[in-house]
């Protein structure tokens, strides 16, 4: 049987690399591309197909910040599905990132410089917007609305016939001091995509301690610093132009400039080809690259606590109650 696998955000950066990888390690993987441009995900279904004709790859329209969206796509799935063995939750967005040239420039005369190069804390600043649902983008595409998904398709990956698997795509960014438990959408913050990725390093951990027994596994990666449409963003093409020189002389330093898609997505590769009652819960998994272009994964320990973890989900718990209510009250006015 072939197994099954989910992406999220398959249709660019490391999501279409993912996809390209995941096949070469196994073509006779059924592979779900979930993404939010059916012409996107099409064409990125051709050009898969066209690399390995043998394999079965279908798409599924979904918009992670919109939740209407994530509720008829699990649906959509449930009906395709009998079972999923892996979901990858990739999509992601970081709105707007700004870079705060003086934070860099006196970074580079202070102790923490490596350590800002590693994860860019403190030099970027984005500006958040509400979706539709009323809740935060961010927070909303990267977070809740693949809390919404997993919830939904719970009955094809809690099987109980063999252990399923969740990858989340998270960052070195995730800070601690950036999220906040009484403001967990952070509504009042310019660092919306660390609090997001915290988050979602809470929520992996909440997962395992609820769904390991049933058969459900949970674990976040980061693909490292990677030149792709969401980073090309911060600066303009000729700055990256002019820095890439230095980037490639700072890799012998610094072990978290992927640079590719093809090489940030080695850790959730690496994580497929791991049982995954074997992995640490409290880990995170690095792709990382040498000064010489080789590329490697390594481990983490997450700065987090389980408690802070329980709470969060519940947290989520009572959200999801509340937005499917607001969503039927809306359709039984409609």
């Amino acid at each position: 049987m072939r197994k099954v696998v989910l992406v999220t955000g398959a249709s660019s950066g490391v999501g279409r690399a993912l996809c390209q990888r995941l096949l070469q390690e196994d073509d006779g993987l059924h592979l779900c591309l979930a993404c939010r441009n059916p012409d996107r995900a099409e064409a990125a279904r051709a050009a898969l197909l066209a690399a390995c004709p043998s394999a079965q790859i279908t798409s599924v329209q979904v918009d992670v910040s919109d939740l209407r969206s994530v509720l008829r796509a699990a649906a959509e799935l449930r009906r395709r599905f009998q079972r999923l063995d892996c979901v990858y939750l990739n999509a992601g967005i970081m709105p707007q990132p700004q870079l705060d040239v003086s934070a860099l420039l006196l970074g580079f005369f202070s102790r923490k410089v490596i350590h800002m190069l590693c994860t860019a804390e403190g030099l970027l600043t984005q500006h958040d917007k509400v979706t539709a649902d009323g809740l935060q983008e961010v927070f909303a595409t990267n977070v809740f609305g693949h809390f919404l998904l997993v919830r939904e398709l719970e009955p094809l990956l809690c099987r109980g016939d063999g252990p399923a698997r969740l990858v989340w795509t998270s960052s070195r960014n995730a800070r601690k001091a950036n999220f906040s438990l009484q403001d967990f959408q952070h509504r009042g913050g310019q660092e919306p995509y660390s609090s997001s990725k915290y988050a979602m390093d809470l929520l992996s951990v909440a997962l395992n301690r609820k769904l390991n027994q049933r058969g459900l596994y949970s674990s976040v990666a980061c693909p490292g610093t990677m030149l792709t449409n969401m980073t090309y963003g911060i600066l303009p093409a000729f700055v990256w132009t002019l820095l890439m020189p230095i980037i490639w002389l700072l890799r012998f330093l610094v072990d978290s400039f992927t640079l590719t898609p093809h090489n940030g997505a080695e850790a959730l590769v690496w994580l497929f080809r791991q049982k995954p009652e074997s992995l640490d819960p409290l880990s995170k998994y690095l792709s990382a690259t040498s000064g010489f272009g080789s590329t490697y994964v390594t481990a983490q320990q997450m700065d987090l606590d389980e408690d802070t973890a329980e709470r969060f989900y519940h947290s989520l718990l009572e959200l999801e109650t509340h937005v499917k209510a607001t969503l039927q009250g809306a359709d039984a006015q409609s």
